[in-house]
């Protein structure tokens, strides 16, 4: 007798490994779930109660990203145990910006065949992200796509939602002359700037394997190094320090990302050189030979999170920041604007 799957699975669509993989990853995605959460996986939506008691006035603050072509590597290198915690990473930093504390997330993988096998380390990755945020994995949807996408190959978005106090909003409307610039370390490439980062190793003709120029590291691993999460770092800063604004260092670098927090009458000076760059950092330079500016266009250049406080808080924060192990350095101060030059500078 024929199964009631057997036309979909002709079809190139295997319900019956996707039941497989909800019964494989419930247990991870429980190790994720906060008190907030009132539902287990498989339902038709995630329920999560808010606890509204240590807020005035609560704002829900949400986000979406994905990771970009960083999923090539992903596919190239057959390495998918980090990519999720890229994916968590890429929304979480955007929320923490604005001063929210990360409450869900949710993701959508997609594929043309689903490899459990794949599916089940890349959630793994999801989950460890949701655990460095602190929030929990509300659900997801897993699509099989047959002729969709190349064999072997799938695609990931995520999307969190925090909640803030209205009055603690972080927005850089009070930033003013003399407030100081703090750079917080990036672990590596972070998941911006990808098209041209494979563009740079195919053309290197450096195997996975060969080791980054200069260093002990092999150039896939700095390659594929996940995101940095700030979350909790962040978080213990703003309970107890006004942070006046705040940048997630992704797309468009320091030139296009600074003035999305700026007031129009300021400037933000950067100092090159007063913070570690990654060696991954020189290597794509030269070999793509391109500049310093260009570079700061493109990639987070080792800052991958920017905070910005009053001039006397600023050796208080980097304190804390080291403390917790985030490498943080002075990078620049808020100057006045000489009337519609451009909002960044950066000083080589």
């Amino acid at each position: 007798m024929a199964s009631r799957s057997d036309a979909y699975k002709a079809a190139g669509v295997n319900i019956d490994a996707a039941n497989d993989f909800i019964g494989r990853i419930k247990g991870m995605v429980g190790s994720t779930f906060t008190k907030g959460v009132v539902t287990d996986i498989g339902g038709f939506g995630g329920l999560f109660k808010l606890d509204l008691t240590q807020m005035e006035e609560p704002v829900l603050v949400a986000g979406t990203d994905g990771v970009g072509t960083k999923l090539k590597l992903a596919f190239a290198l057959d390495k998918h145990d980090t990519i999720g915690i890229d994916l968590v990473a890429m929304s979480v930093n955007d929320i923490l910006v604005q001063g929210a504390k990360p409450l869900f997330f949710l993701d959508y993988f997609a594929t043309g065949k689903l490899e459990v096998g794949v599916a089940e380390t890349v959630l793994s990755g999801i989950v460890e992200g949701c655990k460095m945020s602190s929030c929990a994995l509300l659900g997801g949807e897993t699509a099989e796509m047959p002729g969709f996408y190349a064999d072997g190959e799938y695609d990931l978005s995520g999307f969190c939602v925090g909640m803030v106090d209205n009055a603690n909003i972080v927005d850089g409307s009070s930033i003013t002359i003399g407030d100081s610039i703090i750079g917080l370390a990036s672990s590596g490439v972070h998941s911006n700037g990808y098209s041209l980062v494979r563009k740079l190793y195919d053309e290197s003709g450096l195997a996975a394997d060969d080791l980054l120029p200069g260093t002990d590291q092999k150039i896939g691993e700095a390659l594929i190094t996940p995101t940095k999460i700030y979350a909790d770092a962040v978080r213990n800063i703003i309970r107890e320090i006004e942070v006046k604004g705040m940048v997630h260092v992704t797309g468009g670098g320091f030139y296009d990302n600074l003035p999305r927090i700026l007031p129009q009458q300021v400037t933000a000076e950067i100092n090159f050189g007063t913070w570690e760059v990654l060696p991954v950092f020189n290597w794509m330079k030269e070999q793509g030979n391109l500049s310093w500016p260009e570079m700061l266009q493109i990639f987070n250049c080792g800052i991958g999170y920017i905070m910005v406080v009053k001039g006397d808080r600023e050796e208080d924060v980097i304190n804390r920041l080291n403390g917790m192990d985030i490498k943080s350095w002075k990078i620049g101060e808020i100057t006045a604007r000489d009337g519609d030059s451009e909002q960044v500078n950066v000083n080589f």
